[in-house]
């Protein structure tokens, strides 16, 4: 990735990955471990920050590696994140979900929320995902 940044709890774990590749003109986001309310804000304000910076229209979202549930996150993320990431241009979301029953259940939560804001597709693998945002 040309360019990559990554949030910390506060005792150094990270919890969150964001890049871009500019050949595919997608943002990739990553997320690690237990989520809280502050760090899914946080790492969703910055992948805000990321594509008002630079428009793209395109999200692979992670969440891979995340344990249990941040469905305390979901208002937040259906009312304030999703309406203000439609606005700066996202249109596609391709969501890698997790292993974890839990964190696979408030994905899809989070879907049925916000599917009116973005064409959204939900993929076992990062290669799955990718290669779908590359096609649309």
């Amino acid at each position: 990735m040309e360019e990559q940044i990554e949030l910390k709890k506060v005792f150094g774990d990270v919890f969150f990955r964001a890049g871009r590749k500019e050949d595919k003109s997608i943002l990739y986001a990553y997320w690690y471990g237990v989520q809280s309310e502050e760090t899914v804000k946080d790492g969703g304000y910055k992948m805000l920050s990321l594509i008002k910076e630079k428009p793209y229209n395109k999200l692979m979202n992670s969440n891979e590696h995340v344990i249990g549930s941040w469905d305390m996150a979901l208002e937040w993320a259906e009312n304030e994140w999703a309406p203000a990431m439609r606005k700066a241009g996202l249109r596609y979301l391709a969501y890698v979900v997790p292993a974890s029953i839990f964190a696979t259940l408030t994905v899809e939560s989070l879907i049925q929320r916000i599917d009116d804001e973005f064409e959204i597709r939900t993929f076992k693998s990062e290669e799955q995902a990718e290669q779908w945002l590359m096609s649309v």
